[in-house]
């Protein structure tokens, strides 16, 4: 075989800028930040949300020596904030506090949304996760999944749950027990997880689907009652309240997330950069305790692992949204 001289020169001219593209992203990464980092929340101020992007980010910039500004973008259910990092230049300038509801509900409970979870955006970790806790009204005597399901078997058109919103994870949650239980609960969408919440106390509904952070109070002065937690594992604040998975429903996992993306195309080294100083951020004793008065369980996986369990759940999440029918109007 005959090699040309111009091939020969082709290869060793693609090998170079291969190299020097290597070498550039390098050097952006040792150079990165050399300015204030925004950090995109598609939701308003306070909740659980804002809390966590705001508990992580004052130690994030002390790490990587610049500031880390939380910029609220709410809107179209998170996804104005999501557009706005998709769409942004991938120099690790911008980034977007993601949650399961923007980045793996919202892509199947919305007629359409402006991106998209895999291709637009370069995960960096998961910094946590909190559970939900199915509560119920005390009057009705249900202490535990058996009660619920003989409950609502007596009375198949007269269980309600409450959330805070039509196409929210606590409804996906209820709707995943719903199929997995041979149930049939009526979801009653509310404005906020607190209204919820009070009328479940008020006893408007039976049962309510809120984050653990927020019910925890309630359970404890007796006006609600912990019927499970949707985690996988027991819940540190309420220790005694058994999962629903261990109550005859193995594989039952529901859980809120948030993590930490960047658009994509971002430069490897900057996505290791940030992954480092994140993990180490969330090994401060200051968030620490942040995280776990907002009922957060931190994580900080891999960009990897992070990548995988989006994946995963866009697939599990995908079948129970479209057999429940669930949508955003």
């Amino acid at each position: 075989m005959t090699i040309s001289t111009k091939t020969v020169c082709g290869a060793a001219l693609a090998t170079i800028l291969a190299a020097g593209s290597v070498q550039t992203q390098v050097t952006h990464a040792q150079e990165y930040p050399t300015r204030p980092i925004r950090l995109i929340v598609p939701f308003g101020t306070g909740g659980a949300t804002d809390s966590s992007a705001r508990a992580i980010a004052d130690r994030l910039g002390q790490r990587l020596g610049q500031s880390v500004i939380v910029e609220n973008r709410p809107g179209a259910g998170g996804n104005i904030g999501t557009r706005a990092v998709a769409q942004a230049a991938p120099d690790g300038y911008t980034l977007l506090l993601g949650l399961d509801a923007t980045l793996v509900l919202n892509p199947f409970t919305h007629a359409s949304v402006p991106f998209d979870t895999q291709r637009d955006f370069a995960p960096i970790s998961k910094m946590g996760d909190f559970g939900l806790l199915l509560v119920a009204n005390p009057k009705l005597g249900i202490r535990n999944m058996a009660d619920l399901i003989r409950y609502a078997r007596d009375n198949p058109t007269g269980v309600a749950y409450s959330t805070g919103g039509t196409g929210s994870t606590s409804h996906v949650a209820g709707e995943m027990l719903n199929q997995l239980a041979g149930i049939t609960m009526l979801h009653v969408p509310y404005k906020s997880g607190g209204a919820a919440l009070i009328d479940a106390i008020a006893g408007q509904v039976q049962l309510s689907f809120p984050g653990i952070a927020g019910a925890t109070q309630y359970v404890r002065n007796g006006q609600l009652v912990a019927v499970g937690v949707s985690s996988s594992a027991r819940n540190p604040a309420l220790p005694d309240v058994p999962t629903i998975a261990e109550q005859g429903f193995p594989g039952y996992d529901a859980v809120s997330w948030v993590g930490i993306m960047a658009s994509a195309a971002t430069p490897s080294p900057i996505v290791t950069r940030l992954h480092r100083e994140i993990v180490a951020s969330l090994r401060d004793p200051v968030v620490i305790e942040r995280f776990g008065s907002l009922g957060i369980r931190i994580i900080g996986n891999s960009p990897a692992e992070f990548a995988a369990e989006i994946a995963a759940e866009l697939v599990s999440r995908k079948k129970t949204i479209e057999s429940a029918k669930i949508r955003v109007e």
